[in-house]
């Protein structure tokens, strides 16, 4: 049989993961499956046929200690998604690229620095008062702030504290987040797979399961599906997975809220033949054609 490593994290902690659902589809198309953590020294990665980059929800602690890692696993086995994927969709600016060649995204700004009199620049640049603040590097809404120029100033000075060490991208809030949610689909090898719609609970604006958000599997209309399908187009190359987060806009068109190419929940469980799709597509990747 193969041998196929997923990385995930050292300690699971609160967070939702479901790649156990691929176990068995791939054990039924001849790999053997082991979960280890990104950081771990005692198996050689050339042990894999394959290593595929999953639940590593701890990274953004040592990037260039994981950006290590995946050099190694990218000298000694097969890695997807690709090292260079991996570098460019590390820190969100990636947004930019995409916004260079004709994606629509969320109106965002990339400030070199942030302190409390920079809340009352962003307004003007993102043609709102109401804007989220979070980490150019990180996920899961961690250090994510809705935030306004009319906040009080110990306020605004907490949340400048928590990117004195780090870089950060500001955002419009999108109020449809509030009143609809976030539109999450999935691609595996660039073909679509399922579609979720979460949804965050009274109080608070992040969708993610860890803050209380509700996920429904939804089959997306043909503008959503289009949209991400422009998405995936506008990438280099045809990848073994892809999320693509979507919110509606006030014109009833859809934008892109990230991309993640590199560690996303892919919610296996929302969908019945989801696991099998992703198995599939991890076998066409990594299994070499057998000779005519």
């Amino acid at each position: 049989m193969k041998k196929c490593a997923f990385l995930t994290l050292d300690e699971r902690g609160d967070y939702v993961i479901d790649d156990e659902h691929l176990i068995n589809p791939l054990v039924d198309l001849g790999w053997l499956v082991s979960t280890v953590s990104w950081r771990q020294t005692e198996v050689p990665w050339s042990t894999f046929d394959a290593v595929i980059i999953r639940s590593t929800w701890d990274y953004w602690d040592d990037v260039p200690g994981f950006l290590v890692v995946l050099e190694q696993i990218d000298q000694e086995t097969q890695l997807a998604n690709s090292l260079e994927t991996a570098r460019w969709n590390l820190e969100k600016t990636y947004l930019a690229d995409l916004e260079r060649k004709g994606i629509g995204i969320v109106p965002t700004v990339w400030p070199a620095g942030v302190n409390p009199d920079s809340f009352q620049l962003f307004p003007e640049q993102l043609d709102s008062d109401d804007m989220v603040i979070k980490p150019v590097i990180g996920a899961n809404g961690d250090r994510a702030f809705r935030v306004s120029p009319a906040d009080p100033v110990q306020r605004l000075e907490m949340i400048s504290n928590c990117f004195s060490d780090r870089h950060a991208m500001v955002q419009k809030f999108m109020s449809s987040i509030l009143t609809e949610g976030e539109f999450s689909l999935f691609f595996f090898e660039g073909e679509f797979s399922h579609a979720i719609l979460k949804t965050p609970s009274d109080l608070e604006f992040r969708c993610q399961e860890e803050h209380g958000g509700n996920i429904q599997s939804i089959a997306p209309e043909p503008l959503l599906l289009e949209r991400a399908q422009q998405t995936l187009d506008a990438l280099d190359e045809t990848l073994l997975y892809a999320r693509v987060d979507f919110v509606r806009d006030d014109n009833n068109d859809f934008l892109v809220m990230e991309l993640e190419l590199i560690e996303p929940s892919m919610y296996l469980r929302t969908h019945p033949d989801a696991p099998m799709r992703f198995a599939r597509a991890i076998d066409r990747h990594f299994r070499p054609s057998d000779p005519l």
